[in-house]
């Protein structure tokens, strides 16, 4: 019975093990996609400015790509893309990474902050 109950164990561990590990791994890629962005003027997301490259913005994108992935509330907007970087005069870009909703605007990597641009 013992045997039956570690290899159920071990199982659970492994299962959750290769999900983190496969879902670390997209949200990786997500981050380096380079595609460019339209933002409509009716928008209502946050708009999430940053680059693939940046530490700041790597320290921070996990927890923002998870958080978004339950709302749909955010849109990702890597600036490493050439054609992105009109946004820069747009919305008086000055860092990343850069969190946009409405008239509420905050660059850095303040969780708690960043979750109050989002409306968390």
């Amino acid at each position: 019975m013992l045997n039956k109950w570690i290899k159920i164990i071990i199982s659970a561990v492994v299962a959750v093990g290769v999900i983190t590990f496969v879902g670390h791994n997209y949200v990786n890629y997500v981050e380096k996609k380079q595609t460019p962005v339209t933002i409509s003027s009716s928008n209502k997301k946050t708009l999430f400015f940053y680059r693939d490259d940046c530490s700041d913005c790597q320290s921070i994108f996990h927890q923002v790509y998870w958080k978004s992935a339950l709302k749909n509330n955010v849109v990702f907007i890597n600036m490493n893309q050439q054609k992105n970087r009109k946004y820069i005069t747009k919305y008086n870009l000055t860092s990343v990474p850069t969190f946009i909703n409405g008239n509420k605007q905050y660059s850095g990597t303040n969780l708690d902050k960043i979750n109050q641009v989002l409306g968390d």
